[in-house]
């Protein structure tokens, strides 16, 4: 083990040349990141865990959400086909569209309600404006957020500040929560990437510590944070059916995350970690592959941002800009939940058979609003 141990923390890797261990050690006049720092992570981790799980409940018993949210309405394509519901009705004596309501709510049981998708973007939008405004009054008051050439000086002889430390334990920990949580959460179709952009992160943060690049790990950190802030406020507009909210949000979600995103990381971040950083500090293993983390998160950026303009373009081009429901996706993309807009109707019993078998919907199988497909949470980045 202890030869395993050595081999991990080879200083020709993680660090530069001529400098050692030794030499990042505490001493009564500076601190120094040390990599045992971050085991506090660990049990944070399920502290920020816990306080979810109590945060959701919280609102759900004070049903601070369920005052404005309602069902949303949909064709689920499971449903029993015509003539099964034809043969049902006359031998239960109930109408087609009763057995269709108890099919579908049948479906439901299994699947999270709106409210709790509702509860858990709050929860992610109530820690993100947390953490982003710590950063921004962090960062106002540092050099490097004004000159990113103050991230290499004197390095990596750079004091680790308690704000630092602060900022970093707290972002790792929530992440690693996350991370965690992705099995308990509800399940959606992008569960693969949003678990590699997770192991992406965690790995930039330790990283970034281990090895003294806590000063551009503090600006990559506030940059990803302020667009994470508009899109789960776009879900809870969308969860609480104020669409004109939802549509103002997402398209100023979109707007930031593009021009944040593929302007501003590329030109700012990466000019700093791969060109600034050479001239200043030179290369050494573990940057190269610090560097490598940083531009697989920029494929991960360009991946999203292809989503949001294609989504957008679809709106346009179909002349559905007034009504676009930006969240609501296609068939073959993820649908979480189900519901019609006469759910919140008592469930009648015994009723007599009608001819009618629509449901609301017309030949095509779209409803009657026009749209055709599911109601969901946004297929873009929720997180950094």
């Amino acid at each position: 083990m202890a030869g395993i141990l050595a081999w991990f923390w080879n200083e020709r890797f993680w660090l530069p040349h001529n400098v050692t261990w030794a030499d990042l050690k505490n001493t009564d006049e500076a601190t120094f990141p040390q990599a045992e720092d971050l085991y506090l992570a660990c049990p944070l981790a399920f502290c920020i865990f816990m306080i979810r799980l109590v945060f959701e409940r919280w609102v759900r018993l004070n049903q601070v959400a369920g005052m404005v949210l309602l069902y949303s309405t949909m064709l689920y394509k499971s449903h029993p086909d015509e003539k099964r519901l034809e043969g049902l009705s006359k031998q239960l004596d109930w109408d087609v569209r009763t057995i269709q309501r108890w099919f579908r709510q049948r479906r439901n049981q299994e699947k999270p309600s709106t409210l709790a998708r509702f509860c858990e973007s709050m929860w992610r939008l109530t820690f993100y404006l947390y953490i982003f405004t710590y950063g921004v009054r962090f960062l106002k008051k540092t050099p490097w957020l004004w000159n990113t050439k103050e991230c290499w000086y004197n390095y990596p002889y750079q004091p680790l500040t308690v704000d630092i430390h602060y900022y970093y334990i707290l972002e790792l920990s929530f992440y690693l929560s996350v991370l965690f949580s992705r099995f308990t959460d509800i399940k959606r179709k992008d569960f693969l990437i949003m678990f590699l952009h997770h192991v992406a992160t965690i790995s930039l943060i330790v990283f970034s510590y281990v090895n003294n690049m806590a000063r551009v790990g503090t600006l990559v950190m506030c940059l990803h944070d302020a667009a994470d802030i508009l899109i789960e406020a776009a879900k809870m507009a969308n969860y609480a059916k104020c669409q004109m909210l939802c549509n103002l949000l997402f398209a100023m979600f979109a707007i930031l995350f593009i021009s944040f995103r593929l302007g501003v990381y590329p030109i700012w971040i990466l000019n700093t970690t791969l060109f600034e950083s050479w001239e200043i500090v030179g290369p050494y293993p573990s940057w190269w592959v610090f560097n490598l983390l940083l531009l697989l998160l920029q494929l991960l950026h360009s991946f999203w941002s292809y989503l949001i303009v294609k989504t957008a373009c679809r709106a346009i081009s179909k002349g559905k800009v007034g009504r676009w429901n930006p969240l609501h996706v296609s068939k073959d993309d993820r649908s979480d939940i189900e519901s019609s807009s006469d759910e919140d109707e008592s469930f009648p019993s015994n009723q007599k058979h009608h001819t009618s078998s629509t449901n609301g919907t017309n030949k095509n199988g779209a409803n009657k609003n026009g749209t055709n497909g599911y109601l969901t949470g946004a297929s873009y980045p929720d997180e950094h």
